[in-house]
């Protein structure tokens, strides 16, 4: 029986691509509590952005089940997609559209229109530093704007659910102190967060639990501090290379 206590939930996941030695996913299970800020981690290859595509209904599993706050994709899709945003690794932005024009597009297709709209796409300029340059085209826009916005663009609906893959990749430390004061916020406001990232330290500082995967599994959970202590690890970073190995990850 799935349980809505929790806002996102995997059971026995598995994901095998076409000639692929291994599976991606090797019945991966999760589960993650209503309001959590919860860290997915693992090495290049080890499964991550396979378990978010996956969770967020972009991909279907060979096997297993998915449930985003009780409710089942195959049955209750257009509900999930009503209260679930993502953030992608990749910039999904218009470059020749300007910030303002791009919000303008996605709360359309959000479903959002008028004095709604407007009022949305007004306060998310707002959290992401942007009401000056809203109306500069994307093309012109440095990499931490276009990582801003991006954001944002998924907070639009303002979503009960929110899957971010990697959203802090490659920009300037001022972006990404924004970025994560204002994912604080929201999930303090009671947005669940399920957030992958190789920064380890990122981490620890923004979520409750975390989680390891690696060969498409989940090898270890829990509270940073918990499995610290409980494993003699001094960091993150000493714990995450115990558990997944010091060979190098390329793919």
């Amino acid at each position: 029986m799935n349980d809505i206590k929790f806002a996102v939930e995997a059971r026995g996941l598995i994901k095998r691509y076409k000639n692929a030695d291994h599976p991606a996913l090797d019945s991966f299970t999760l589960k993650v509590s209503q309001g959590e800020f919860f860290g997915l981690l693992g090495p290049n290859g080890a499964g991550k952005t396979t378990a978010l595509s996956i969770l967020c209904g972009l991909l279907p599993p060979d096997d297993g089940t998915v449930y985003i706050l009780g409710m089942a994709p195959e049955q209750q899709a257009t509900k999930i997609k009503q209260i679930l945003s993502v953030v992608p690794q990749e910039i999904a932005l218009y470059n020749k559209l300007t910030a303002r024009e791009n919000l303008t597009f996605f709360g359309k297709m959000y479903g959002l229109r008028g004095d709604r709209l407007r009022a949305r796409i007004k306060r998310c300029l707002e959290i992401a530093g942007l009401t000056d340059s809203a109306d500069q085209p994307v093309s012109t826009c440095s990499g931490g704007i276009r990582r801003r916005l991006n954001l944002v663009a998924a907070l639009l609906n303002e979503p009960a659910v929110l899957f971010l893959d990697e959203p802090t990749v490659g920009i300037d430390a001022q972006s990404r102190r924004l970025i994560h004061r204002q994912l604080q916020t929201i999930n303090r406001q009671g947005t669940t967060i399920l957030y992958t990232t190789h920064y380890l330290e990122e981490a620890g500082e923004l979520c409750g639990r975390i989680g390891i995967i690696d060969n498409g599994r989940l090898i270890e959970e829990g509270r940073p501090d918990d499995l610290l202590s409980t494993s003699n690890s001094r960091t993150l970073d000493e714990l995450f290379l115990h558990l997944t190995g010091t060979q190098l990850r390329d793919a």
